[in-house]
Formats: structure tokens, sequence, C-alpha cells
């Protein structure tokens, strides 16, 4: 359900640019458009946190995942800008309900499994969003409109769905709660973390093929290079990101992943050519990839909440970024330039270098 979710993401953000030139949006309209989505992740907020107590997290992430990959595909009807932005804020509304349960239902697993295996779950996520941005470059590559590609996207979900879904844990609906529950002072640090991470992180899905595009001026069949190359070496950091920080310790790791992000996207600002770009953007790929999972497993041991109550504050904390960033982008890039957006998501890369050091963890 992780390859899933991320493999309908990934086949969305590897056609952004596509659906721009399309519809004939600015960068400064398409930021506009994109900010759709958090909206309908707010929307989706108080639904999902009440939906979860009723129906169960298996249940939830069923429909959620559904809803998702059909939105998906409706997508590619869009004609217009008005029935974009529709599109969105249901895809945005069904993204955050398949994030709570499909992480409700890791931590489970993570139980019965008896070790961290947490990191790992992203890291399939992370290893479809890889699968969907090649998926993507070869669709570009061959003239493939988004709505054809994205219906078997969706018909793959669907198939996938019916095959696995008898393999969640059945998890008895709680007894009704709070919608959201106010993170502590440490889970409101650790949640800033990965905040600004995701920021780095959504930047790069929705951006990074228009940035190969606009200012590295890359050839339409290597357009999504760099969107691969980072959802490669970001699957690939987060297969090792249990070891490694168990090695050198949580607080270093944040502390280099950070630096690692900003050193990569300085890189890409300052030398916009492809050899170089490439480079820069497979060090943002290492940089991100153990943030939200690190952050994730640290949260998980909280002294004042449950480890589900914590992580899902955690991680409506972070996946705001994560839809704030790029419609954030988009207006700096109308009002000066993409290359000066960019800039800006450097110094979050230093913020989570700066944050890590002053939380105690």
């Amino acid at each position: 359900m992780f390859f899933m979710t991320g493999l309908c993401f990934a086949s969305w953000a590897s056609r952004i640019a596509t659906i721009q030139q399309t519809l004939k949006l600015s960068d400064a309209a398409l930021g506009g458009v994109l900010f759709s989505l958090p909206v309908g992740l707010i929307c989706s907020l108080p639904f999902s946190g009440w939906i979860i107590t009723r129906i169960g997290s298996r249940n939830l992430l069923i429909a959620s995942l559904t809803i998702y990959c059909i939105t998906l595909s409706v997508l590619g009807l869009c004609t217009n800008t008005i029935q974009l932005i529709c599109c969105l804020l249901l895809f945005g509304f069904a993204s955050n309900a398949v994030n709570i349960s499909v992480n409700t239902q890791a931590v489970a697993a993570e139980e019965m499994y008896g070790r961290p295996i947490l990191a790992s779950f992203h890291g399939l996520w992370s290893l479809a969003g890889f699968t969907g941005a090649a998926i993507g470059t070869f669709m570009i590559g061959r003239g493939i409109v988004p709505l054809h590609h994205f219906v078997m996207i969706m018909l793959v979900v669907l198939l996938t769905i019916v095959a696995t879904s008898r393999f969640l844990k059945f998890d008895k609906p709680a007894s009704a709660g709070p919608a959201f529950v106010m993170p502590d002072k440490s889970l409101i640090k650790l949640g800033l973390i990965a905040f600004c991470s995701m920021i780095c992180e959504g930047a790069m899905f929705d951006w990074s093929v228009i940035y190969f595009k606009k200012v590295v001026l890359a050839p339409q069949e290597i357009m999504g290079l760099g969107y691969t190359a980072f959802m490669f070496t970001m699957a690939t950091g987060r297969f090792v990101a249990d070891s490694f920080s168990h090695r050198f310790g949580l607080k270093r790791t944040l502390q280099l992943s950070g630096m690692l992000t900003a050193t990569g996207l300085a890189i890409a600002v300052i030398f916009p050519h492809i050899y170089t770009a490439l480079g820069g953007f497979l060090l943002v790929g290492f940089g991100v990839s153990s943030v939200v999972p690190l952050v994730y497993s640290a949260a998980g041991k909280s002294k004042t909440m449950s480890p589900g109550v914590a992580i899902a504050a955690v991680s409506t904390i972070a996946f705001m970024g994560f839809l704030v960033g790029p419609p954030v982008i988009g207006f700096i890039a109308g009002a000066f330039s993409l290359r000066a957006s960019f800039t800006l998501i450097a110094l979050m890369g230093v913020c989570v270098t700066a944050f890590s050091t002053k939380a105690k963890i």
C-alpha cells in the first residue's frame, strides 16, 4: 500500500510540466493551482481523524487509496484550470486520509515485527516514486498523454488493492476521540524538522522536472532525469537510514541530512547545467531520505503520548510542508525566478540542520 501510494503521487508529479504546458499556465498560475493540494489536505484533517476512529485504519486505507487512484485518472481529463483545481482538492483530501491510515497500519506492523521497520516502509514509498518517475519519463519521451498514463496506473493500483487488502491488519474501531491532538513542545520540534525537510521534498516532486526544462534547458527526452535521480538516491537512503543512524546517532544523521540537502540545491542553483544539476539533485535525494522516517521513529518513543497519536501529530505538521512548499515556489518563481525559489528551498535544508542541533534527540 505504501508503494501504490507513492506510485500515484509520483505519476502526477512526473506530468505536472506536461499539464502546465497543455493548460498554458504560468509558473505563478501553476503555484496557485498546486495550492489546491494543501487546501484539500486541511479539509481532510478533521474528517480523517473522525472516520478512522469509527471504521478503523484498514477500511479507511482501502477506501481512500481507491479514491486516490481514481482521482489521479480524472486529473488527466482536466481541460481547464477550474477542473484541475477541483480535482486537486479531492486528490489532496484523499492523500491525507491515505497518509494517516497507511502509517497507522505501519505502526501496527512494526509492533508485530518487534523491530524498527518504519524507514523501510517509507523506502518503499520512495522506491515507488522512483518507479513512477521512470514511467513518467518514458511516457513523456513517447508523447503519451497524461490521461492514458494515469488510467494505466489506476488499473495497477486497483488490482493491487484487491490482491493485497486481505493482508492488512483488522483493527477494531476505537472509541471516538478528538480529531487532532496538539503535540507537546518536543514533538513540535520534531515536526518542524520534518516540515522543513518535506518542503524540500515536495519542491523536488513538483518542480524538479520544470527546473530541468526551464533553467537547465534539458532536452525533452531527458527532462525527467533529475527527478528520477532524486528519487533513486532518496529510496536508497531510506533503506540504509536505520543502520546509519544507529551507528552515528540520530542527531548527527539529521544534521548531515540537512547539510546534504542545502549543498545539493545550492549546486543546482549556482551551476544550472545538466551534469552539475543532476549531481546536486542526487545529493538532495540522500539529504531528505532519512529525515521523515527517523523523525517518525523518534516521535513513536514519546513519553507524553502513545506512539500512534504522536506519529499522527508529527505527520500532520510534516505533511503540510510537503504540500505547502510547491505552491510557494510557484509564487516566488512568478515574482522573481525559479532559481530564486530553489535558493529559498536550500535554506530549508539549513533549517533542518539548525533545528536538529537544538532539539533534544
